[in-house]
C-alpha cells in the first residue's frame, strides 16, 4: 500500500476512533468530557504518538470533532484551544517518544497534562470565569484539568501502552510509519 494513503487512513481511523469514544463517553456520563476536572477516556489515544506520527493529525481531527459538541454547550472556543492543547501535547509525544524511565515513556505520558493543563486552564480563567485573569484561579483551573489528564494518562494510557507493546500490536497496525 502506498504509505501516504495508509498515513491519511490511519489518521482517519484515529481521528474516528478519538470522536465516537468521546461521544459515547458524554451519552453515557454526560458533562465528563468537558467538566473542569474531566476524564476524557479517549485521551488514552494518546499514547498513539509514541507509535505513529499518523496520530498527530489523527487526534487533533478527533479532538475537533468532538469539540464540536461543545460548541453547542457554549464552549466554542474549547473547539480551537482544546485541538491546539492537543496538537502540541501530540507533537511532543512523538518527539520523546524514544525518551524513556527505564521500559517507560514518562516525560511523553505528561504532555497531555502539560499541554492542557497551561492551554485549557488558561482558556477558562481568561474567557469563562468572569473576566478578569487571575494568576492564582488560573494555577488552579491548569491543576484540575491537568489532574484529569494525569488520571486517563498514567492509568489508562499505561495500560493501553503495555497492552500494545506486550502483543506486539504497534507493529501490526501501524507498518512503515514512522
Amino acid at each position: 500500500m502506498n504509505k501516504k494513503v495508509l498515513f491519511i487512513v490511519q489518521t482517519a481511523i484515529i481521528a474516528a476512533m478519538y470522536a465516537a469514544l468521546t461521544y459515547a463517553q458524554n451519552f453515557l456520563l454526560p458533562g465528563t468530557t468537558s467538566a473542569a476536572v474531566q476524564f476524557r477516556v479517549s485521551e488514552a489515544l494518546n499514547i498513539l504518538a509514541l507509535f505513529t506520527p499518523a496520530a498527530i493529525p489523527g487526534l487533533t481531527l478527533g479532538c475537533v470533532i468532538s469539540n464540536l459538541y461543545n460548541i453547542g454547550q457554549g464552549l466554542p472556543l474549547d473547539m480551537i484551544f482544546g485541538s491546539l492543547a492537543t496538537l502540541g501535547a501530540t507533537i511532543c509525544i512523538y518527539l520523546l517518544r524514544n525518551v524513556k524511565i527505564k521500559t517507560y515513556p514518562l516525560p511523553a505520558m505528561l504532555m497531555p497534562a502539560l499541554f492542557n493543563g497551561v492551554v485549557v486552564g488558561w482558556e477558562i480563567e481568561a474567557f469563562f470565569i468572569d473576566g478578569d485573569f487571575i494568576f492564582a484561579d488560573f494555577l488552579l483551573q491548569g491543576g484540575l484539568v491537568a489532574l484529569g489528564e494525569l488520571g486517563v494518562m498514567l492509568v489508562l494510557g499505561t495500560m493501553l501502552y503495555y497492552v500494545m507493546i506486550k502483543r506486539n500490536l504497534a507493529k501490526k497496525l501501524f507498518p512503515d510509519t514512522k
